[in-house]
């Protein structure tokens, strides 16, 4: 359960376990009476440190049978290092605003300024579906205030009329033609435009199939709007798993794979207590609990959940930058409390986040081992740590570590061997021209090979023992530009341990 705490006075602010939430005087609209549209404009004016999400209530009568919403607001200058404003948007219908998102309708953040929702169609990033009578709740989210306060103005209309009829959704089946038992490359952090993305289905499918993807993974933010939009895209040669990127101001989580039409809700922090009850939803739903880009330098990014709910970590997002390689050294020190303690591990992901051109789709992606192209033969490879992240489709690896007497292991694997048995790792590397191999132990970096030929091929052998490595994973790094900082990721691999 999530922490509860008591309301305060001034116009119902309140905390409901959630982040700090506010709640305005109403907007109302009388019955039809003759008239084909009414419209209202609300005004209002957010001091610095408001609430998370501020509610404007709407009394919406029958017979409407369409609601759109229009805003705008100020944008001032600011000091140099200061925020300015920044505010997103979206909508909950008669069954409330209560955490959780049974009256859940939208949301679309800063990427629309107007939207509109009726029984048959509905703005990318919301719900198609009748427009009930009842009290509706605008939601404003001041993602930053400048120090002067930010100043807004909504614009609601009600077209009166009956209502069409709305469809139902269809969703990408769950299984792919595959190749049995292989390794398949996926990209699982997706952005379209059903929140904050310029692409469509469509061209994000296109572009997963030219980056030599056989899976995706949808994950827009905070809606799941997009779910029914992808079953025309799927086919044997691309499994489209459902998500959404729960973008909260504490950290953003990737629900992968989750059953179609499935809503996970955003609206709290760390301090609230609540993550532990949406991370067991993500799983009832069939999905993997993914926190995304840890240490990204954005506002309400960095992660601070914690990952005691994690199933894998984002590792890796996007083109390699420095919080790329912070990530890669926190979850090398998570590997290491995991053997100290004797818990279980958590593997690393990598995916692209792509939204817009030029970001590139499949920079990074996730090689999975998996019995099947299925939605859960790939989750349970991802779970399991099979699976390594490259640059592109043109990289490939293979790693293993063998004992004395013909013992084997793989990625994600335990070589359970005694303690002073010899061990021989290999790595052999493909599409990695002038990269080194490096060899990453729980006492850090052992090995570092030579480069590797303009052909991009070559191989690399150490011989250990579990004595002296619980753990060994492999690194494909570009050559450095500068002394000893190491070059940027071209692939790496989720661990092998060593022991019994």
């Amino acid at each position: 359960m999530c922490e509860d705490a008591h309301g305060i006075g001034r116009r119902a602010l309140f905390v409901t376990g959630a982040a700090a939430a506010l709640t305005l005087g109403g907007v109302s609209f009388a019955a039809a009476d003759g008239q084909d549209q009414e419209t209202r404009t609300v005004r209002g004016t957010l001091p610095p440190g408001s609430p998370d999400f501020v509610y404007v209530p709407v009394e919406v009568p029958s017979g409407v049978g369409e609601i759109r919403v229009a805003y705008t607001y100020d944008r001032p200058s600011v000091p140099a290092g200061t925020q300015g404003n920044a505010l997103d948007i979206g909508i909950f219908d008669e069954h409330g605003t209560e955490l959780g998102g049974q009256g859940f309708r939208g949301w679309s953040g800063g990427a629309r300024s107007e939207f509109f929702l009726r029984a048959d169609d509905a703005t990318p990033g919301y719900v198609p579906g009748p427009v009930g009578e009842g009290t509706w709740h605008v939601a404003l989210g001041p993602y930053t205030v400048a120090p002067q306060g930010l100043s807004y103005e909504l614009t609601i209309t009600l077209t009166y009329g009956e209502p069409g009829e709305t469809p139902r959704p269809v969703y990408p089946p769950s299984r792919a033609k595959g190749r049995g038992r292989a390794w398949y490359r996926g990209d699982c952090h997706l952005h379209s435009w059903y929140s904050d993305g310029r692409r469509t289905p469509a061209e994000i499918a296109a572009l997963a199939r030219a980056a030599g993807l056989d899976f995706i993974n949808s994950s827009d933010h905070n809606t799941h709007t997009s779910h029914p939009h992808w079953a025309t895209e799927a086919g044997d040669d691309l499994l489209i798993l459902l998500g959404e990127e729960v973008t909260t101001r504490n950290g953003h989580v990737v629900a992968l794979g989750t059953d179609p039409g499935t809503f996970i809700d955003w609206r709290y922090r760390a301090r609230d207590n609540c993550f532990g009850r949406f991370a067991r939803e993500i799983r009832r739903a069939g999905g993997l609990v993914v926190p995304a880009h840890p240490h990204a330098t954005c506002v309400g990014c960095g992660w601070k959940f914690g990952f005691g709910e994690a199933d894998a970590v984002e590792v890796w997002n996007g083109p390699y930058t420095p919080d790329d390689e912070v990530t890669l050294a926190e979850w090398d020190n998570m590997l290491v409390a995991s053997v100290r303690e004797g818990r279980a591990w958590i593997p690393a992901m990598g995916n692209s986040d792509a939204h817009r051109d030029p970001d590139a789709v499949g920079l990074p992606q996730t090689v999975v081992l998996a019995d099947a192209l299925t939605r859960e033969a790939i989750q349970s490879g991802i779970r399991a740590g099979r699976s390594y992240v490259a640059e592109s489709a043109k990289v490939s690896l293979t790693f293993t570590a063998s004992g004395a007497r013909g013992e084997h292991a793989g990625i994600g694997e335990r070589l359970a061997v005694a303690a002073d048995t010899p061990v021989t790792v290999r790595v052999e590397a493909t599409g990695a021209p002038r990269c080194t191999i490096r060899l990453v132990t729980d006492q850090g970096v052992l090995y570092t090979s030579d480069l590797l030929p303009v052909s991009g091929s070559g191989a690399a052998e150490w011989r250990t023992t579990p004595a002296y490595a619980a753990y060994v994973r492999a690194e494909v790094r570009h050559e450095t530009a500068a002394g000893p900082v190491p070059g940027a990721l071209a692939a790496f691999t989720n661990p092998i341990f060593l022991g019994r």
